[in-house]
């Protein structure tokens, strides 16, 4: 039966793992410290200039109560047990103990960019040295998109609705509003929302690398002997982004069930806005991402001058940067100059289909802590001279209206507001 439509939508609970850290704990506390998580890669051998990259840190699968080396054998796509990960830290972070009256009334939607290109990779180098029978018969399982969801729901015994949300770099913040809809119309009362994505791959590396999306390291670069500064979004020397790993999700939960339930709620999801550009497969269209932040104001029902924090998308490419910017002072004008405007990615690098639900998860504690985290590795940009991007070192100010941005591959823009509570 479906519950009463036009709810109030909270997030009660996250989880991640991000280059920082293994847990969001371990992610918010180096975070809150100004530090990086890059490193030279270790997943694989590469012969690139991208070879510095975001790995998850103390990261062993096989040490996870819910695996053993058979599961872990199978299911080697790795976005799909760090997604189970993530999704079982979530709930206990929230205080959620399924039971007959929670299980069908909670939906999982984990999106990414790409999916299960290690278990692909496998396959194929199974099939080329060993032979067609030794191509692994969890392989087409291990590339469905809706499969860490669904493993996440086995091993957490929920039994509402899962699927993926493809929204590229933007699918952590579909997943948000996707969810948000959902609770808000009495489909469901929980929904575990996000994204995972593990692109720490020769093949993918290489690919970024060609395409001219991520940074490349060379001598004379600050990075060359220093890898935390390889990251630096809004920066007069930004060249690219940091390809990186990671998983993040919020619970999302309506209103009445918080109460029901002993819940604490840590933020009100207020305002969602989408759009795609009918554009260019890479090159952002100004013009729609505008709209879609307009459109995420007006569903929240209020001001422009109501945004007291922007979680940017902030990816440390020349022209994304430089474009992002330009949508905001379109959208705030004058005003743009009094509000922080910060990237993660700065310390994180971008894990594609992650990002914008880990970077909520960030935006949210930061609301609830009196933070707001810095752009570090900054340099000044004098393109950029009136936009606060809280340079370096974190800020002790607090805020209680937040918009974070994210645009993906494809043409796809979401934005989602939140309000603390």
């Amino acid at each position: 039966m479906k519950a009463p439509q036009n709810r109030r939508v909270f997030v009660v609970g996250y989880g991640a793992a991000t280059p920082l850290g293994s847990t969001f704990a371990k992610t918010w506390q180096r975070a809150v410290k100004g530090e990086a998580g890059f490193r030279k890669v270790t997943r694989c051998r590469v012969e690139s200039a991208c070879d510095i990259v975001g790995e998850i840190p103390d990261w062993f699968p096989l040490e996870l109560d819910f695996t053993d080396a058979k599961e872990v054998y199978n299911w080697n796509a790795s976005f799909v047990i760090l997604t189970m990960e993530v999704c079982r830290a979530a709930l206990e972070d929230a205080g959620i103990v399924m039971d007959d009256r929670i299980a069908p009334r909670m939906a999982c939607l984990v999106g990414s960019a790409l999916n299960g290109t290690d278990a692909f990779r496998v396959a194929m180098h199974d099939l080329e040295h060993r032979g067609p029978l030794r191509v692994s018969p969890y392989l087409l399982p291990n590339l469905c998109a809706n499969l860490p969801s669904g493993k996440a729901g086995m091993l957490l015994k929920f039994t509402g609705p899962i699927f993926s949300p493809q929204g590229a770099c933007a699918s952590g913040n579909h997943a948000i509003g996707i969810g948000a809809r959902m609770i808000r119309d009495g489909d469901c009362d929980f929904v575990v929302a996000g994204g995972a994505d593990a692109p720490i791959l020769p093949e993918l590396i290489h690919g970024f690398a060609n395409m001219n999306a991520t940074i490349k390291v060379h001598q004379g670069d600050r990075a060359y002997s220093d890898y935390a500064q390889v990251s630096r979004p809004f920066s007069i020397d930004r060249k690219g982004f940091v390809l990186s790993e990671g998983a993040g999700v919020v619970v999302l939960a309506a209103e009445e069930v918080i109460k029901t339930h002993g819940l604490t709620p840590r933020a009100e999801v207020l305002g969602v806005g989408w759009t795609s550009d009918a554009y260019h497969y890479t090159s952002p269209n100004p013009h729609t991402i505008i709209r879609a932040i307009r459109e995420t104001i007006e569903d929240a029902g209020i001001k422009p001058e109501d945004i007291q924090y922007i979680n940017a998308h902030g990816t440390s490419t020349a022209k994304g940067d430089k474009t992002e910017i330009k949508c905001l002072r379109d959208v705030f004008g004058k005003n743009i100059e009094k509000i922080p405007v910060s990237s993660n990615k700065s310390q994180m690098g971008h894990t594609l289909g992650a990002t914008a639900a880990i970077e909520a998860a960030l935006t949210i504690e930061g609301m609830r802590e009196g933070v707001i985290l810095p752009t570090i590795n900054h340099i000044p940009d004098p393109e950029f001279s009136d936009i606060d991007v809280v340079p370096n070192i974190t800020r002790r100010q607090k805020y209680e209206m937040a918009l974070s941005n994210a645009f993906g591959f494809g043409g796809t823009n979401c934005c989602v507001i939140f309000r603390g509570v």
